[in-house]
């Protein structure tokens, strides 16, 4: 290994914080994240060589975002919307990009505990949520100070923490009342108090780090007040309203993750009053935001269109049909930007190995210019080995699972899985695969399959809480099920990992039109898994031949295509020479969709 060297600028003071900075990324080139080593060689790929002069380490790209799933720093977030925000943030890590996610750091975090008996011939199904506190301190983020916000006539000292983490950082906004991530109604005063926390809070700490933002993006409307004090700032320091709105919309981006603005929740003018307005400076500033109230309500999406000129949806389709209009009425046109995954973080190492040792993927985590006749390289054995490998790491991690008897799932080396890995939500409809028990029931038998079900209930939704009981039910009343179905309480990151790796076919089952994009399937096609998927989000960027497509006009049909398919998957595994077709298949037409470097790539060429 070379001499590494400690560059520091003499025409700068030599302060404490900038040989901190100066040791941190000399220090992060031995990062096992294995960065590039000079952003301005991503910059060239590219075809942004300039960038640099955009970006910067006082001048990052910022990002935020009310959740963040990333259990490696503590923080540990709902669903899809933090698992985005983590790998936007490890891919501008691997890139060595400048860049600066600021989240809240939530000081508990909720933990499920699911158990089914049978009492007296009655099912019960015992769901409990536990709140489990968790200290900032314990994952590496120091103080950096405290800033203070105004709310509901008292104010509020949140403490700056931070994580520097390559050339890129985490920045959270706390204090000890802040509560659970999405705690309280969409529209209620406490979420409007932590996503004005977020905005004004995270604003202030952006400026006690001495950083300006190159770039605001906002990861849904939640991250609004970001960009509102952003806003609010310039026209305190004497930029006129009308130049602040303008300079402001060309540095923002709104990244939409939900299909119809009819859907969120809406505040109403008093709670402006005591949340929002309190923070700002410019008294023209609350006057053009107190006109966008709708007899006495607002919805943020309306405002946060109105502040942000670059808009993107999160896949093709997303972005073609999102129902949006701005404040006169006008339909809003969403940029696709397709989501994408930091796939180190989601792939097994040793696909991986096998991807760049045949010139699949290059350094960047790309296709190479030939990818598509490297893949034609790729054998039935050397598939079938990577999976056995991932299935042994599967069954190191069920090894201290639970499944809902409070067992370790069992699953025998010769066996075929399936599984299910989502949020528990009434459009991703978790429920399908168990319409008719007895058919499912028979697939499982002839194709010595067990299933893994996998996904988490939110707080409070009852509706939910009955299907998940349905379909525990549905299972516990036949011994073929109850043996080899096992329902994973509790899911996270870890679990997410290693079903995708272990997973012989994963099955993703939205309504079509519902589904924003979805990055669960993503994970499966990178670790050499069939998946079997309604055309829909991100699936849908690519043709419905390209892997084992849910078909069908009715939901019955669907189910019946489901099943079908479900069979179909059980033969390609005992099919050596069909399942390396379509593998290949998949390779082929989502390689240049689903990688995290694509979707920085094409955000950073979007914005600048």
């Amino acid at each position: 290994m070379g001499e590494e060297k400690l560059s520091i600028n003499f025409k700068k003071p030599i302060t404490k914080e900038a040989l901190r900075q100066n040791l941190t990324k000399t220090l992060s080139r031995f990062h096992p994240l294995e960065n590039i080593e000079n952003v301005d060689e991503f910059y060239r790929l590219i075809d942004r060589k300039n960038l640099d002069k955009s970006l910067s380490d006082e001048r990052p790209y910022t990002y935020w975002s009310l959740e963040l799933y990333d259990q490696k720093n503590g923080i540990r977030g709902g669903g899809g919307l933090g698992v985005l925000a983590a790998d936007m943030r490890r891919t501008a890590e691997r890139m060595n990009v400048p860049f600066v996610l600021l989240t809240p750091f939530y000081p508990s975090e909720q933990h499920q505990e699911t158990k089914v008996e049978t009492i007296n011939g009655n099912f019960i199904l015992k769901n409990e949520t536990k709140s489990v506190s968790v200290n900032y301190k314990d994952f590496g983020f120091e103080l950096l100070n405290t800033v203070t916000i105004n709310c509901n006539n008292q104010q509020t000292k949140l403490e700056v923490i931070e994580k520097d983490l390559g050339s890129t950082r985490i920045l959270c906004v706390t204090e000890p009342g802040f509560g659970e991530l999405y705690s309280g109604e969409s529209g209620g005063d406490h979420r409007l108090f932590q996503e004005v926390a977020l905005g004004f809070g995270g604003y202030q700490a952006l400026k006690l780090a001495g950083l300006k933002p190159a770039i605001i993006q906002l990861n849904e409307v939640a991250t609004f007040f970001a960009a509102l004090a952003r806003l609010d700032e310039l026209v305190h320091n004497g930029m006129d309203l009308y130049e602040a709105i303008v300079y402001t919309r060309k540095h923002t981006l709104y990244t939409n993750h939900t299909l119809v603005q009819a859907a969120e929740a809406t505040f109403h003018y008093d709670q402006f009053r005591r949340f929002v307005f309190p923070n700002l400076k410019s008294r023209s500033v609350q006057t053009w935001l107190s006109d966008k109230f709708v007899n006495g309500q607002i919805r943020l999406s309306t405002i946060t269109i109105e502040i942000a000129e670059l808009r993107s949806g999160v896949s093709k389709l997303h972005a073609r049909v999102a129902n949006y209009h701005d404040i006169s009425g006008k339909k809003v046109k969403f940029k696709a930007v397709t989501n994408g995954i930091d796939i180190p973080t989601w792939t097994s190492n040793s696909v991986i190995a096998l991807l760049k040792q045949k010139g699949i993927i290059d350094k960047f985590y790309l296709p190479t210019a030939d990818y598509v006749e490297k893949i034609e390289t790729l054998t039935a054995t050397e598939i079938l080995t990577e999976k056995k490998r991932g299935q042994t790491e599967l069954r190191a991690v069920l090894a201290h699972r639970l499944d809902q008897y409070g067992n370790h799932p069992q699953i025998p080396e010769d066996a075929l899985i399936f599984d299910f890995k989502r949020r528990f939500v009434d459009y991703k409809r978790p429920w399908l695969p168990f319409s008719n028990p007895t058919l499912l029931r028979e697939i499982l038998l002839n194709a010595n399959a067990h299933y893994l079900l996998a996904g988490r209930v939110h707080e409070g939704d009852s509706v939910m809480l009955a299907r998940l009981k349905s379909v525990l039910e549905i299972i516990d009343n036949d011994p073929v099920l109850k043996e080899r179905v096992h329902y994973l309480p509790d899911y996270d990151e870890e679990l997410g990992r290693v079903l995708s790796v272990g997973a012989n076919a994963s099955i993703n089952t939205p309504i079509v039109g519902l589904e924003a994009c979805g990055t669960s399937w993503m994970k499966d096609v990178i670790n050499l898994g069939l998946l079997i998927s309604t055309h829909d989000g991100g699936v849908a960027d690519c043709s419905a031949d390209s892997y084992l497509c849910i078909r069908g006009t009715s939901e019955d049909e669907e189910i019946d295509s489901l099943y079908a398919n479900l069979t179909e998957a059980a033969n390609l595994w005992r099919n050596p020479t069909g399942l390396e077709a379509l593998i290949k298949t998949q390779l082929r037409a989502y390689l240049p969709i689903i990688s995290g470097t694509r979707m920085l790539k094409d955000y950073l060429e979007y914005l600048f």
